[in-house]
């Protein structure tokens, strides 16, 4: 006899279901080309002691996304909606920073398709990034939208992962030095911590999955710890994949290699997949880029519009237009820049790692003072302490980062 779709059974597979696509979406967005790229340019520069930005990332990376996922969940609203009844006008300033900031990493992860194609194929990397741009387009027009945007990100994400840990382990990386530098590195760098931050939880990505979690109806007291694993293994799937690619390329440049991150043309990433695997390795990485870009044009265009809802309210086929429009925009801005690629794609994970620390002071703030937006609930003092310090920190790290990161437009 079939199940019931109504039955307790079928309910819980389609909330892990649903839990499983925010995940997804939430790390697919974060693992994007400028995570690759911020990745392979930091390590050739900072060598091992890399690992320690790293670690320190990802420490920040789980408070941030842990409080912003648990607290969205309680309130049952939009972040800048949930913005605006805390403080009124600032759901508006969040959500124009996140738009800014989403077409910014937009832009970025346009570039990376079309320097994934290029890899791969050989294709003049702006014939690329338009290709997939209508790729992207051709899902959120499909009458399936919801159910094309989980499995591919979930496939692609998938892909990307296995495919890193082979060349991982091909490159035989000084494992042992990267975990000293871990905990004691030689060179610590704010400007490389803001911006891995910025490109893993900053501007749109931190709210990618606890919006899906939303549109999942999956929210409330009752499904606190199932948000609270979930966020937490969002956190981890980036985590680990970063510390991958950065083993990858680190045995490359522990090898005696001198990867090229000048020049209008510089792809770090790709010349150290080069050098592990020759031509295969180029279209290993192009694979591996491109599914990265492709998924981050999806999660940056499905997030940056769910904030459109602050200015007014918008029916499933209203948002699926607009995400049309935002990829259409993001492509027009790419075809039209002369920036490198590369270049684009470091500058943007720092750009949002400035957008951050606004968005996590609001969250924060409603933590200790609103119980009132998230009925009634007591939130936990210790992960609201946590937050507080994260949250003190970030604006630190973006105080003192806001010039490095913008000169990375220059590079």
């Amino acid at each position: 006899m079939a199940e019931s779709v109504n039955s307790p059974s079928a309910a819980s597979a389609a909330a892990r279901g649903g839990f499983m696509a925010a995940i997804f979406l939430m790390a697919t967005s974060a693992i994007g080309p400028g995570f690759i790229t911020q990745t392979a340019t930091f390590t050739a520069k900072l060598g091992a002691a890399f690992a320690f930005a790293i670690l320190a990332s990802i420490l920040i990376d789980f408070v941030v996304q842990l409080n912003i996922w648990r607290i969205t969940a309680l309130t049952r609203r939009n972040a800048s909606d949930t913005a605006n009844a805390a403080i009124p006008g600032a759901g508006y300033l969040l959500a124009i920073l996140v738009l800014i900031g989403g077409l910014a990493f937009n832009i970025g992860n346009i570039a990376g398709a079309g320097l994934g194609l290029n890899a791969m194929f050989g294709l003049e990397p702006k014939i690329g990034g338009a290709l997939s741009a209508a790729l992207a387009i051709g899902i959120f027009l499909s009458r399936r939208a919801g159910l094309l945007l989980d499995r591919s990100l979930i496939a692609l994400g998938l892909l990307m992962i296995v495919m890193t840990l082979i060349v991982a382990f091909v490159s035989n990386p000084p494992v042992g030095e990267a975990l000293r530098q871990m905990v004691l590195p030689e060179i610590v760098d704010f400007a490389t911590i803001t911006t891995i931050v910025g490109g893993t939880v900053g501007g749109y990505i931190t709210y990618s999955g606890a919006h899906r979690l939303l549109d999942k109806g999956l929210v409330g007291e009752h499904n606190l710890a199932a948000v609270t694993r979930a966020s937490l293994t969002g956190i981890a799937v980036t985590g680990v994949m970063r510390f991958v690619l950065f083993l990858a390329i680190l045995g490359v440049v522990a090898s005696g290699v001198t990867l090229d991150l000048s020049g209008q043309a510089a792809n770090p990433a790709a010349q150290a997949f080069a050098v592990v695997l020759g031509d295969w390795g180029m279209r290993i990485f192009g694979l591996i880029f491109w599914a990265a870009a492709i998924t981050s044009v999806i999660g940056a265009a499905y997030t940056s519009v769910s904030f459109l809802v602050a200015f007014r309210n918008m029916s499933d086929r209203d948002r699926n237009i607009a995400t049309v429009i935002f990829i259409a925009i993001s492509l027009a801005v790419y075809l039209s820049l002369g920036t490198a690629p590369a270049a684009i794609l470091v500058f943007v994970g720092g750009f949002n790692g400035l957008i951050l620390p606004i968005g996590l002071t609001i969250f924060t703030y409603i933590g200790f003072a609103r119980a009132d937006l998230m009925g009634g609930h007591i939130y936990n003092r210790p992960l609201l302490v946590a937050s507080a310090l994260v949250c003190a920190l970030t604006w630190y790290m973006g105080i003192k980062s806001i010039g490095p990161i913008f000169a990375f437009l220059g590079a």
